[in-house]
């Protein structure tokens, strides 16, 4: 492990003061992805900032009617929180498909969001990557990339962001307030946060240096059946293949509303926009899902080992839909 200083962070405005003022600097919360990283020599920071005695781990109502919540909050304790489960059930349902609970007992809400793609070859220093050496090239294009994504790529990268806990708060309209260096902060909309690759897959987020998240908020409760599906290679301690966060609001068997996020396929939580339009005012039966599905995964691309996530996101997609409208309250 590289050497490096360390200091405990006091307040909000100390911490970003103290990484915004050193080239290296890095926040560290829970360090369940940092730590490995470091380990590694992929991260190599020459200063951390711990920040998890900060007060920062509290779940609040807001005067909305949502939930702040605390960038500190441990992902376990964010999934047993009782107004998560009962309001926001799809929350808590992709938490616990997340990781082990030690390591959700350990990981803080920030730093799930901020936590880095596990592209085996963005692992590996021995083999080019451009998310961790710039400009080296991508691995993954022509080598094992059965986990890589099918949606947003691009030629320099083709990594997916790996949070089960961002899909699901996609798919919720979350926010994240942020705390900036100069004074003040700012409120960037999550499904904005994480950045598309382009020709610079190495800036990932939309926060600059020194830039922390200080929480995330999550308005009203959104009406209808909310479900979170993910499909992966064993029943626990595994990233997703593919995921579904799932919001759907049906009245006199017609769709009123969908929010629709799709995880494991692309380098960002990724919202189906076009799938929600296609919905609107459509009869809750199969032709619909179909048409949704379909319209959720054009333009989608393959790269050889990754081809079977195509069908497999349509699919996943379909039937996270016929479940929620099979549970769904019937409604006048």
């Amino acid at each position: 492990m590289t050497p490096f200083t360390y200091e405990r962070a006091e307040d909000p405005a100390q911490a970003v003061q103290a990484v915004a003022s050193r080239a290296g600097a890095r926040f560290v919360g829970g360090g369940t992805n940092l730590l490995d990283l470091m380990k590694l020599r992929i991260e190599q920071p020459r200063h951390l900032v711990d920040l998890s005695r900060l007060p920062l781990a509290a779940i609040d109502e807001t005067a909305e009617g949502g939930l702040r919540i605390g960038a500190q909050v441990r992902n376990g304790d964010l999934a047993a929180d009782p107004r998560v489960r009962a309001r926001y059930p799809l929350l808590s349902q992709a938490l616990l498909a997340g990781a082990s609970g030690q390591i959700r007992n350990k990981a803080s809400t920030a730093g799930n969001l901020l936590q880095r793609t596990r592209c085996a070859y963005f692992y590996d220093p021995h083999m080019p990557c451009n998310k961790r050496t710039p400009g080296s090239g991508c691995a993954a294009m022509e080598g094992h990339n059965r986990m890589n994504a099918i949606l947003g790529a691009s030629d320099a990268c083709i990594a997916v962001h790996p949070s089960d806990m961002a899909v699901a708060m996609v798919a919720l309209d979350a926010q994240v307030h942020t705390v900036l260096p100069r004074g003040g902060g700012r409120v960037i909309a999550l499904r904005e946060l994480h950045r598309l690759p382009g020709a610079t897959p190495h800036i990932e987020t939309q926060l600059g240096h020194g830039e922390m998240i200080a929480a995330v908020t999550l308005p009203p409760p959104p009406p209808g059946r909310q479900l979170y599906r993910k499909v992966r290679d064993r029943a626990s301690y595994a990233f997703a293949l593919v995921s579904v966060a799932l919001v759907l609001d049906l009245r006199d068997g017609r769709v009123q509303a969908t929010r629709i996020a799709l995880g494991g396929v692309a380098p960002r939580p990724w919202r189906a926009d076009a799938a929600e339009q296609v919905l609107a005012g459509k009869l809750a039966e199969a032709p619909s899902w179909r048409a949704a599905a379909d319209a959720a995964l054009a333009g989608a691309r393959g790269h050889g080992g990754n081809d079977f996530k195509i069908p497999l996101a349509a699919h996943t997609l379909r039937q996270t839909l016929t479940a929620a409208a099979m549970a769904a309250p019937k409604r006048a």
